[in-house]
Order: structure tokens, then C-alpha cells, then sequence
């Protein structure tokens, strides 16, 4: 990375939507850079990608992996590093990295995709890391033959359910709602598997434990108690934007705090792209196809830009 060199474009975001992009750049002839915490994105943390065309079926962090060549593969430059600011002097975007290293661009593709959300109950944060993850992938070896709780209706939720009940003794998935709201295939998954109950209308309201969780309140009772002992809480109710950056460059966004695209990935600020699971494009089907497809269209639309600039 040159700090005194003025990129044509700089992609904040590695996953799915950034790496997509960083490889039609590279074939446009863009000159770029992508800065990214994690290389291949959250994607990385599921436990097994298998609706992705051409990919029968492949571990999360394998397929990530396999992003991330694919894109040096063309020359990308990947920086793993943390961006802390972005803000815009004249027609130049400054991108503020952490340990202060700054690098600066003509273009700006944000795909920063989405952060985990929290229950937002007492001692959440508390147990983080003791008893509490939003990542199954990632710490479910540390529950093995023990018993643990997911709680979430989406794909996300079931599909942990089915990884963890490969590994701990007793899965229970607990949902507001009254059905699950996950795929077919992976509903017919936890309704065959023994060692997963399903607990539909019940909310988790209070975490138990001393120096470690041992047990969540329910807000109604389940086999005859309110109380239900766990060694592990594994929270998956969705995500929300990670705009922040998005916000401080004044680009729109709808309600939900995802970034308003037009059909070419283009924002309400000049030179600012976005594309991934923080838009509001792809009638928000946050998946891996559609974000890889949306960061395609950005490439092709920023090296437009750049030629008419």
C-alpha cells in the first residue's frame, strides 16, 4: 500500500460484494486496493455454503478462502485492517486506517455488509465470550457433548442448530414466532434430528450464571419451568447495516439504515458506490449470489465513471 498514491478506487469491505468487485476491477483495469477486517467476510463463519451455483457444497471459511484467492489471483491488493473514518476532501476521498495510516481515492465502494444483532439484555455483553457467541462456526467445538441454546427463527439460526447438533449433546432453538422461518430443507433437517427441540413462542428474557452462563429465563414456561440450564447461548435474530461510514459521508438510506443504489450500485454522493447486504438493492435478498452479482455491477459502473471523469 502507497500512502502517497491516489487510487482510482479503494473497496471497503472484503467479503462476498468487495472481493466480487475487486475481481471485475481488475479485469476492467481499475487500479484498487481493499481494505477488509476479515478477508472473505462473515460468510467465512457459516457452516456450509450449498445454494451458490457451480459450488455443491463447501465449508464457509474454505469458500471464503477461495473468494479471497480468486481476487489476488488478479492482483489485488488486500489490506486486513480496520478502517476507522472515511471523509471527503474535494473530489478526494480519505480513507483513515487504524494505527493512522490514511490512503486516498477518487472512487469509493462501500461493502461492509452487516453486524450481528443483540438481544439487548441484561449481562449480554457480560457473558460474551462465556457462555455467549454470535458464532456457532466459531466456538461451537468449545461446547462439545455439552448442551447449548440457539435462538433465532431465520436461516441463520437453523442452519447453527444443525451445525452445533453435530458437535454438543442437545441443541434447544427457541423463536418468538409461532413457525420458524428458515428454508425448507433446513427445517426438515432440525424436525429429523434428535437431538434438536424446537421451542416456538417463548423469548429468552434474562441470562443466569456467576462467572459463566448457566442457564436463560424464559418468558413462559418450558417442561414445567421458566428456567432452562445451558452452557452455551448462541444469539442469531438477523443483522443490521454497518453504514456508519456511509452516514458521515451524508449518502442516503432507507429506514432500516440500508444504503439507498440505483440499478448501477451508485449512491446519492458522487463517486460513492455500495454494494453487498448493506444496500437496499436485490429487494434486500441478502445472499451470497446477490451480493457477489451487486459487486460485479459496482465494478463496471465505477470503471464507467472513471473513464468519463
Amino acid at each position: 500500500m502507497n500512502e502517497d498514491k491516489l487510487y482510482p478506487l479503494v473497496i471497503v469491505g472484503a467479503g462476498p460484494a468487495g472481493l466480487s468487485a475487486s475481481i471485475y476491477a481488475s479485469r476492467y483495469g481499475v487500479d484498487h486496493i481493499v481494505i477488509g477486517q476479515l478477508p472473505g467476510g462473515q460468510i467465512s463463519e457459516t457452516h456450509e455454503i450449498d445454494n451458490y451455483p457451480g459450488v455443491d457444497a463447501a465449508g464457509g471459511f474454505e469458500f471464503a478462502e477461495s473468494l479471497v484467492a480468486h481476487a489476488r489471483k488478479y492482483g489485488a491488493l488486500i489490506e486486513q485492517r480496520m478502517v476507522m473514518k472515511i471523509s471527503k476532501e474535494g473530489d478526494t476521498f480519505v480513507i483513515m486506517q487504524d494505527g493512522g495510516s490514511v490512503v486516498r481515492s477518487r472512487m469509493i465502494l462501500l461493502s461492509t455488509g452487516t453486524k450481528h444483532r443483540v438481544l439487548g439484555i441484561d449481562r449480554e455483553t457480560e457473558f460474551l465470550g462465556r457462555g455467549v457467541s454470535y458464532c456457532a462456526t466459531c466456538d461451537g467445538f468449545f461446547y462439545r457433548n455439552r448442551t447449548v441454546t440457539v435462538i433465532g427463527g431465520n436461516n441463520s439460526a437453523a442452519g447453527a442448530a444443525v451445525y452445533l447438533s453435530g458437535i454438543v449433546a442437545k441443541v434447544r432453538l427457541i423463536y418468538r414466532g409461532k413457525s420458524m422461518r428458515a428454508e425448507e430443507h433446513l427445517l426438515k433437517s432440525l424436525r429429523n434430528n434428535p437431538k434438536v427441540d424446537i421451542i416456538l413462542e417463548t423469548n429468552v428474557i434474562s441470562l443466569i450464571g456467576e462467572e459463566t452462563l448457566s442457564a436463560v429465563r424464559l418468558d413462559r414456561p418450558y417442561e414445567g419451568s421458566d428456567t432452562l440450564p445451558t452452557d452455551g447461548l448462541f444469539i442469531e435474530i438477523g443483522s443490521d447495516p454497518n453504514a456508519d461510514f456511509a452516514r458521515d459521508l451524508g449518502v442516503a438510506t432507507d429506514e432500516g439504515g440500508f444504503i439507498r443504489v440505483g440499478v448501477d450500485m451508485s449512491t446519492t454522493v458522487p463517486g460513492v458506490f455500495a454494494a453487498g447486504d448493506i444496500t437496499d438493492g436485490s429487494a434486500k435478498f441478502q445472499q451470497v449470489i446477490t451480493a457477489a452479482a451487486e459487486g460485479a455491477i459496482a465494478a463496471r459502473s465505477i470503471h464507467a465513471a472513471l473513464a468519463k471523469a
